[in-house]
């Protein structure tokens, strides 16, 4: 598309917002960024645009600015559905996102990653097992860089552009077409934007949409929702399973080694004894890699490598610290019930489980069994604090304490808790109550433990 004289909307000014507006203006567009945030609040992201010829509109968004646009390009955080793109619509002005926009651009291959939990480990991991194959790589996509920074030349031409791709970004999707697509789960998450669980899977769904039949789908065959999607909308992209089973073409996860498996025959195997990954949910991480690394050009002894290498990533089942032999783990990042899940079930011995924050209305009384077999001690805070008292009520064994701080939180944890037991903040909840990302809860977390010795 010729962006020339183009008037060109970019919606919310956050890292995407930015790297959009710099593209566009690049192109000779005359670019208007509009956010609802107050202009306070954004100097930092204002100061990134500094020396460009752009319309900054903050503070909340002005119906005009969308009644004349010839292109309107949303932020990932920003809802497709938003009342105040009506003037977009009506006109039949292209509402896309960020993502499209790149997409046009880059004539790489794409390897793309979604999935409710683990996409940005298995983004990491599969930049990692390229790398050490010799390969340019870049990583980005909804973690660190955009891809629009990518198509506007700010990284080095890559081999293969390796991209976390979000629900919401796919929201927006048109003709994005990635060369090797994975999904690692569905699971309830963003009720609180997605009117229902099937919109929310409808949504994920579209990573697969434009692939072509020489493209690679990647799907956990362990996961009922991908199941009943590839029943419902078989894709038409050659696919690749891995599971906990024998399968015919895929991946084979086994307690400690994970074998590659082609028409029935076992075509390569690597290791788990040295990984850094800790629970089942990352075996299945590493088994994706390993399928989408390899149909990529890495090499076996790269992938190996970075399995071996690999450590994991801030506020995932972090170690933080230990006082007193009390264990204290940072699974921040864990915002919904299923990720939850998940940590409990790489722990054997007792946990006092921190949960609560901002409510994605995702059901809590799936947590049930799972706090009844691992937790010992529970302790709520946040907005979503009495639901999840509601939701638990009767478990776990020592009952549940409320706190009305991280401080207070950690402290009452530590009191419940005993040497050789673990502490594990993993809250099934979205931040925003009080903090500003899972990155500043999780560091919050890490600065009380550490004040605890």
């Amino acid at each position: 598309m010729d962006f020339r004289n183009k008037r060109i909307v970019v919606v919310g000014l956050g890292r995407s917002g930015v790297a959009t507006a710099r593209f566009l203006v690049n192109r000779g567009a005359r670019v208007t960024v509009t956010d609802r945030a107050p202009a306070d609040t954004l100097k930092a992201s204002a100061g990134a645009l500094d020396g460009l010829d752009v319309q900054l509109n903050l503070g909340g968004h002005d119906a005009r600015d969308f009644e004349t646009a010839d292109l309107v390009v949303l932020s990932p955080g920003v809802p497709h559905t938003l009342p105040m793109l009506e003037p977009a619509w009506a006109n039949g002005t292209p509402v896309i996102g960020e993502v499209e926009l790149a997409a046009g651009y880059i004539s790489e291959p794409i390897l793309a990653v979604s999935g409710t939990n683990g996409k940005t480990t298995t983004t990491e991991l599969v930049g990692n097992m390229l790398k050490n194959s010799g390969k340019d790589v870049f990583v980005g996509g909804n973690i660190g860089t955009p891809l629009i920074a990518y198509a506007d030349g700010a990284h080095a031409r890559a081999d293969v552009v390796v991209a976390e791709i979000s629900s919401f970004q796919l929201d927006t999707a048109v003709d994005f077409r990635p060369d090797t697509a994975v999904m690692l789960n569905i699971t309830d998450d963003h009720l609180d934007r997605y009117a229902t669980f099937s919109a929310y899977a409808e949504s994920k769904w579209r990573i697969f949409e434009n692939q072509h039949p020489t493209d690679l789908a990647i799907f956990n065959a362990m996961d009922a929702t991908v199941a009943a999607m590839i029943k419902k909308h078989p894709p038409r992209a050659r696919r690749r399973l891995f599971s906990d089973q024998a399968i015919r073409n895929g991946a084979q996860i086994l307690k400690d080694k994970i074998l590659i498996i082609d028409a029935g025959r076992q075509n390569g195997c690597f290791s788990l004894d040295r990984t850094g990954l800790i629970g089942p949910h990352n075996r299945e991480n590493t088994a994706a890699a390993c399928l989408a690394a390899r149909n990529q050009g890495a090499t076996d002894a790269g992938i190996q490598q970075a399995i071996d290498e690999f450590q994991g990533l801030s506020h995932r089942l972090e170690m933080v610290g230990q006082v007193g032999g009390v264990q204290f783990v940072n699974d921040s990042k864990a915002t919904n019930v299923d990720a939850v899940k998940r940590a409990l079930a790489c722990f054997d011995r007792s946990v006092v489980l921190i949960l609560g924050g901002q409510s994605k209305r995702g059901d809590f009384t799936q947590l049930k069994l799972p706090v009844r077999q691992h937790v010992k001690t529970l302790v709520v805070m946040g907005e979503a604090k009495d639901e999840i008292v509601t939701a638990l009520s009767g478990d776990p064994e020592k009952g549940i304490l409320e706190a009305g701080s991280m401080l207070e939180a950690v402290e009452k944890a530590f009191g419940a808790a005993v040497a050789g037991e673990t502490v594990l903040l993993s809250p099934a909840c979205a931040s925003f109550d009080r903090f500003d990302d899972y990155v500043q809860r999780g560091n919050r977390f890490r600065e009380i433990v550490g004040r605890l010795g």
